[in-house]
C-alpha cells in the first residue's frame, strides 16, 4: 500500500529526531545506517526514499538538534538559568538530548564542509541568541562568544571524566559560576550606563 505524502513527511521526521539523538550520543559514525533506520522503526531499504547519503541525514538531524537547543533557550526566563541547566549534571549524563555543540565538535572537526557549515550555523544562532539575552553593549557579542566557549568547553571535558569523578563536577560548577559572574556583570554595566551602543 502506497503511502501518503503527508506520512512521508512524518516518517522522515522521525527518521531525523532519532538520527539527531543517537548521533549525539555516539556520534556520526557510531551507528550505522541499517541501526538508525531499525531504531526509527523502519527497514534499511527506505532509507534513500528519503536521504540521498548518511551525510545528507547528519546535515537535517544536526540542523534538528540546534533547533532544539534554540526551542529551549528561549523557554527559559532568563540567561541565569540556561546557564545553569546547560551545565548541570543532568545535562552531562544526557548528551542525546542536550547541546549539539558540547556532544558533536570533535566529531564535526572530521566532516565534509556540508556538515560543518550547518553546525557553524548552528554555533552563530546560539551566539545571537546568546548577545540578545544580554544588556545592549557595544560588547554583547563578545561575551556571548566567551560564554558559548567557557560552557561548550567545560560540558566537553566534563563528559570526558569518569562518572565517578568529582574533577567533571568542579568543572561544571567552576563554569557555572564564572559564566553567571559573567552575565552580572554585563547587567550591572547596563545599570551603570557603561558600554552602551551609540552615543553616550
Amino acid at each position: 500500500m502506497r503511502i501518503t505524502e503527508s506520512q512521508a513527511q512524518k516518517n522522515r521526521q522521525k527518521v531525523v529526531a532519532r538520527a539527531s539523538k543517537l548521533f549525539r550520543e555516539g556520534g556520526f559514525d557510531g551507528i550505522s545506517v541499517n541501526d538508525l533506520m531499525k531504531a526509527a522503526g523502519f527497514t534499511h531499504g527506505g532509507f534513500y526514499n528519503h536521504f540521498e547519503s548518511k551525510s545528507a541525514l547528519a546535515c537535517e538531524a544536526l540542523d534538528y538538534a540546534f533547533r532544539q537547543m534554540d526551542g529551549v533557550r528561549e523557554q527559559m526566563p532568563s540567561l541565569d538559568e540556561f546557564v545553569t541547566s546547560y551545565l548541570s549534571e543532568e545535562a552531562r549524563k544526557a548528551p542525546g538530548s542536550t547541546c549539539p555543540a558540547a556532544a558533536l565538535a570533535g566529531e564535526v572537526a572530521r566532516q565534509p564542509d556540508s556538515i560543518k557549515s550547518v553546525f557553524a550555523e548552528g554555533v552563530e544562532r546560539m551566539i545571537l541568541s546568546i548577545a540578545d539575552s544580554l544588556p545592549e553593549m557595544a560588547s554583547a557579542r563578545e561575551e556571548a562568544v566567551d560564554l558559548v566557549c567557557r560552557m561548550v568547553g567545560a560540558l566537553v571535558l566534563a563528559r570526558a571524566m569518569p562518572a565517578s569523578s568529582n574533577l567533571g563536577r568542579e568543572l561544571l560548577a567552576t563554569a557555572t559560576e564564572s559564566c553567571r559572574k559573567n552575565v552580572t556583570r554585563s547587567n550591572g554595566l547596563r545599570r551603570s550606563g557603561r558600554n552602551s551602543k551609540g552615543p553616550g
